[in-house]
């Protein structure tokens, strides 16, 4: 009987491999010029801007930001069906949506869509790129340049406020480490302190 179990286990379906969702955008002349989003099936994710980067940006998203991240793309059919648009719009960079799960592949590639989901799920990806891309630029800030945190605090509260941030939690620590330094400068640890507790009552009003 184990051996049968183990044939039976080696046997099954790719459909029991967790699934994950792979977002990159290629704009040369941008900066950044290349991005790279892998999303698994729990919200762990991880964000790249060099195609051979092996010390990526992690975050976690919420159950409900991936159980939607996940449901758009089942509306796309996987990314199975072409999603250009094939108008003559201005190059803003090839963007390709992958999915896998198990040895399934499948993906898309396009400029422009103008497909309703498709526009959906690249917005999703472009507010991770950009809450990433925040966030690297904050610790460099709070690293090498004192003076300039305060200008990177500015923007991500603007980022907020426009509500382009997505996982706001995992700028939690830096920011109580911006206010409760005295070496920056003092408007920057009160925007810091204010932004912190922002996030930390917003996570506690979720269902």
């Amino acid at each position: 009987m184990s051996l049968l179990w183990l044939l039976a286990a080696l046997l099954a379906p790719a459909a029991e491999d967790p699934a994950r969702i792979v977002y990159s955008k290629e704009f040369p002349g941008s900066t950044p010029a290349f991005v790279a989003i892998t999303l698994e099936q729990s919200g762990r994710g991880e964000y790249r801007e060099a195609p051979d980067d092996d010390s990526p940006v992690a975050f976690q998203l919420s159950e409900a930001e991936t159980r939607e991240i996940f449901a758009l793309a089942e509306k796309l059919d996987y990314f199975q069906r072409p999603l250009e648009a094939k108008l003559k719009v201005a190059f803003t960079g090839t963007k390709t949506f992958r999915y896998e799960r198990g040895s399934l592949r499948r993906q898309a590639q396009f400029n422009y869509s103008t497909d309703p989901d498709a526009r959906l799920l690249w917005d999703w990806f472009e507010r991770i790129a950009e809450s990433e891309q925040l966030l690297i630029k904050l610790e460099r800030a709070a690293r090498h340049d004192r003076l300039g945190v305060n200008q990177a605090v500015l923007e991500l509260e603007a980022a907020y406020d426009r509500k382009r941030l997505v996982a706001p939690q995992q700028f939690l620590k830096l920011l109580e480490r911006i206010a409760g330094n005295e070496a920056y400068l003092h408007m920057a640890r009160e925007r810091a302190a204010r932004l912190a507790e922002a996030f930390r009552a917003a996570d506690s009003a979720k269902p």
